[in-house]
């Protein structure tokens, strides 16, 4: 009896160990009440990466002098002091734009430029004479090479549709790029050195009093944008143009309240059949898009990391049978003003239950927010304390799983069949025993 006794708490034992185990990268869009011209468009809330507005993100477009950006980060990436390095003007790399009609910054041949000068020719008045020096420079004498080491960046940064043909932005069938790969390559210039500065200069003498770099983006010009295309809280960043074939394009970024956006443009019409030039629509696209943004957009937190959110049944816990849970983290997104933070939609992601013991931070499941059938975002979801196990409930609870599961239950149902069948046999044996005793047999006297 002892053996069987002690092989029953080895069982019991191993049962309860096995039961005692546990089990365990969006942004929201929105709609617009007016109309644009631009091919495509693509509006960035940059303080939470939200994106509020896009329209055709990913049609590869002619990008123009866009490309310059590419051509900017490039460059700062591979000289240590812009400042002090400087390169001495070769004429064949300016013959090289003879006849193509190109925007020039009024460089000459032979004079010596520091990398920083010409970054402001590169980027103010959109020279393309400052992008082939460059890329002449960087490239070591091989523009190609200058421009592989562009689309090894893009790559880098994760863009899916984008190549370069030339440093430049002039029109080539091999050159294109869209306005959400436009918008990662922008987003990652303005972390550089210099680079905003230069952007956002409208008019500069850096390499001479009488040679003034003008800038080609109205929206940060009062004098020459004028009462149409001057946008007061507007900063960079670059312009482009290659006729009908790009249209009318613009990257900029505007700063209002605390707010920060960032806007793509590419394709607004350029000109009529007649040969008559449209107003330039990706200038007054994203002039429109800044202000329906800052009129109608805010930040709001939608859920915080001290709340406790969600409560999840808790097994081996003595006196406690519920753990709340908190964020991993706090998230804030942009939403219109009239948005309730009660209208996001919370899916869960959760066991049906956890077994003690739990750490605080422990990550026990998830949850998904989603506004408007958009996913914004997923969120671990964590253990907001302490817990310990308790030894009893866990011992009884391997003891209920051992009594209840099918093989102990195939067992007795066997046990009790054969103990049936024990009786059975013993009562035939004792019947048959008992008609088969000897009948005694009486003299007669």
């Amino acid at each position: 009896m002892k053996k069987y006794l002690s092989f029953l708490l080895v069982v019991l034992t191993l049962l309860s160990v096995f039961c005692l185990t546990p089990v365990q990268a969006s942004a929201a869009e929105f709609n617009i009440d007016f109309e644009t011209s631009c091919t495509a468009l693509y509006l960035e809330n940059i303080d939470t990466e939200t994106v509020v507005y896009q329209k055709n993100a990913d049609m590869r477009r002619y990008p123009a002098s866009t490309t310059k950006i590419m051509t900017y980060i490039v460059t700062a990436e591979h000289v240590k002091d812009m400042k002090k390095t400087n390169i001495k003007i070769k004429s064949s790399v300016l013959h090289q734009l003879d006849n193509t009609g190109s925007s020039l910054s009024g460089i000459m041949a032979d004079e010596t430029l520091s990398i920083y000068q010409l970054l402001h020719c590169l980027m103010i008045p959109s020279g393309n004479d400052a992008a082939l020096i460059l890329a002449d420079y960087i490239g070591e004498g091989s523009t190609e090479r200058f421009v592989q080491m562009m689309n090894d960046k893009a790559k880098e940064l994760g863009c899916q549709n984008t190549h370069f043909a030339n440093p430049h932005g002039l029109n080539d069938p091999n050159h294109y790029t869209t306005v959400h790969d436009m918008a990662i390559i922008a987003k990652y210039a303005l972390t550089l050195p210099y680079f905003l500065e230069i952007t956002d200069t409208t008019t500069s003498d850096i390499i001479g009093e009488d040679r003034y770099l003008v800038t080609t983006n109205w929206l940060i010009d009062a004098y020459r944008g004028g009462e149409k295309y001057y946008y007061p809280y507007a900063h960079g960043i670059k312009t482009g143009v290659t006729g009908n074939d790009s249209g009318y394009c613009l990257v900029s970024t505007a700063t209002k309240g605390g707010y920060t956006y960032l806007c793509v443009a590419f394709g607004a019409p350029y000109e009529d059949e007649n040969g008559e030039q449209y107003e330039n629509g990706a200038m007054l696209d994203s002039i429109h898009l800044y202000d329906w943004a800052f009129d109608n957009l805010s930040i709001k937190t939608i859920i915080d990391k001290n709340d406790l959110v969600k409560g999840i049944n808790l097994r081996f816990a003595w006196n406690k049978d519920t753990l709340q849970l908190s964020p991993a983290q706090s998230y804030a997104t942009i939403l219109p003003d009239e948005v309730a933070i009660s209208s996001i939609d919370r899916e869960y992601h959760l066991p049906d239950s956890v077994d003690a013991p739990v750490k605080a931070g422990d990550v026990i499941g998830s949850v998904t927010l989603s506004y408007a059938n958009t996913e914004l975002c997923t969120i671990d979801l964590i253990a907001s304390e302490n817990v310990d196990r308790s030894e009893l409930l866990t011992s009884i609870d391997g003891i209920k799983n051992v009594v209840t599961s099918k093989w102990f239950l195939l067992s007795m149902a066997v046990i009790a069949f054969l103990v049936v069948i024990y009786f059975i046999v013993v009562m035939i044996y004792k019947r048959k025993k008992k008609t088969q005793r000897p009948v005694k047999k009486y003299r007669k006297f």
